[in-house]
């Protein structure tokens, strides 16, 4: 058996976890390094052993004898079935105090279920969402760990070494615990369906709406990233248009299948979400927007047998104007957003007891994740400023971003239903806003119905108390 001397263990080496291994070197750690199938530890260790120090393993008994105490082992592997035979094999192998962490894309039920039977036996186990792909884990991720306050104690350090750093805070923190952490990165990766549905609908205005060329698109990304927009995926949709194919000299955007795909993030959010009955509207027309998109077999049938309306071609007299519209819809919608987000954070929070820091959230979100963007400074000062909020949108700043920006918002969501541009998200978002600025919304109405048909009570704005009005008999109201 090796001797124990590795602070630090990666399980899985394929692209994710052999990059986060090669950063955990790169910052002084000693790692530990073992796959399944050897081939992809040799072939770790040739390409890249001499970037710090590695011990590989052939087996998971050398691997954890490898490790000093308390081990710490990162789980790389893909989620489900397989993550829970890995944890099963490591918990095997090690002792009372060591840690396991899942640095996978796993359910956050399935970590809270995890983490309760892996405490059962005496072990820490850490549900850890790690965003910004295979870049981020190499170059410097975001990370969102739950687990025990222990355990954060052994693994805070080495996790602050290799993470990404915004404004000089390393681009991590304790969110809470058990499924805290792979909860947070649910939501994180829904705001980002909300974030790329948003810049594509953008795109389909100017592109199909305005007859802009991709490349006039792309430098008009570049002028928004300077502004407001700042951000990840703003930079990264310029980069895309920009980008050329080489087999037909034709924008690389049309040459791509218009099929979205998704692996399950996104609707696990939306799921949450109703299930903790928070409207995350933004979010859902995301998901449901990249399920349309894949809707091969219904889309060909329209093709061949057209449905009637507009064709999508936008005439307006100051173009530059209708740009600029387009520009602040889409950081408006962005806005609502983010905030639907940050409700489902502090819905969960609440439900399963974390104790989550929401301008903490925010801070680790400048930098290594798919959505970081310079408004988050905006976000976590908001959070920060001791003022009491129910929305976001009721902070000083975002409410006075949204409000100037309504007219433009009204203005682009008007265009493209009167063209037959769909924008789902645009439009969701923006009914979202006056439904929450509404005095009175028609659920009234609704209550009436449930109550005639079910019985189901309602109450009265002029006194307390629940009723229930006698439909099928006199139609006198009782109280219940």
């Amino acid at each position: 058996m090796a001797e124990a001397q590795a602070n630090i263990g990666v399980v899985g080496l394929a692209v994710m976890g052999s990059n986060l291994a090669r950063n955990l070197a790169h910052h002084g750690n000693t790692v530990a390094v073992y796959n399944r199938s050897y081939g992809r530890t040799e072939t770790l260790m040739n390409e890249h052993g001499d970037e710090g120090k590695f011990i590989p393993a052939k087996t998971i008994e050398e691997f954890v004898s490898s490790l000093a105490k308390p081990r710490t082992a990162i789980i790389m592997v893909k989620a489900g079935a397989p993550t829970d035979a890995m944890i099963e094999a490591l918990a095997d192998a090690m002792e009372p105090g060591d840690i396991i962490v899942d640095g996978g894309n796993s359910y956050f039920p399935d970590t809270i279920r995890r983490e309760k039977e892996i405490r059962a036996r005496g072990l820490h186990y850490v549900g850890c969402g790690i965003s910004g792909g295979e870049e981020g884990a190499l170059n410097g991720p975001s990370m969102m760990p739950g687990g025990t306050d222990e355990s954060w104690k052994t693994l805070g350090p080495i996790l602050e070494s290799i993470a990404a750093v915004a404004e000089g805070e390393p681009c991590v923190t304790h969110i809470g615990h058990d499924g805290a952490g792979h909860f947070v990165k649910m939501v994180h990766n829904g705001i980002e369906y909300a974030d790329m549905q948003l810049i594509g609908e953008s795109y389909d205005l100017l592109r199909r709406g305005l007859g802009m060329s991709a490349e006039e698109i792309a430098n008009t990304f570049d002028e928004w990233n300077k502004g407001d927009l700042d951000s990840y995926l703003v930079e990264i949709t310029a980069e895309v248009l920009h980008h050329v194919d080489a087999k037909t000299g034709k924008p690389f955007v049309d040459v791509v299948v218009d099929h979205a795909g998704m692996k399950g993030t996104g609707t696990w959010t939306v799921q949450t979400a109703l299930d903790l009955a928070v409207p995350v509207t933004g979010i859902a027309e995301a998901v449901f927007a990249r399920g349309l998109s894949s809707m091969e077999a219904q889309r060909e049938e329209v093709k061949s047998k057209p449905l009637a309306g507009p064709d999508g071609k936008i005439n307006v007299e100051d173009k530059a104007a209708f740009v600029e519209a387009v520009r602040q819809a889409l950081y408006a919608s962005k806005i609502v957003a983010y905030a639907q987000g940050f409700d489902e954070i502090r819905a969960g929070a609440a439900k399963y007891d974390w104790n989550i820091d929401l301008g903490a959230v925010a801070r680790i979100w400048r930098g290594g994740c798919i959505i970081r963007a310079k408004f988050l400074n905006r976000i976590s000062d908001a959070f920060d400023s001791g003022e009491k909020f129910e929305s976001l949108l009721q902070d000083a700043y975002f409410k006075a971003a949204v409000e100037n920006a309504q007219d433009a918002w009204r203005e682009v969501v008007s265009t493209a239903a009167r063209v037959g541009i769909p924008v789902p998200a645009f439009s969701s978002s923006l009914s979202y806003y006056d439904g929450l600025r509404s005095d009175r919304l028609p659920a009234a109405l609704i209550q009436g119905q449930r109550d005639f048909f079910g019985a189901h009570t309602y109450g009265r704005v002029d006194m307390p108390g629940t009723f229930h009005t006698l439909w099928s008999g006199d139609r006198s109201e009782i109280e219940e």
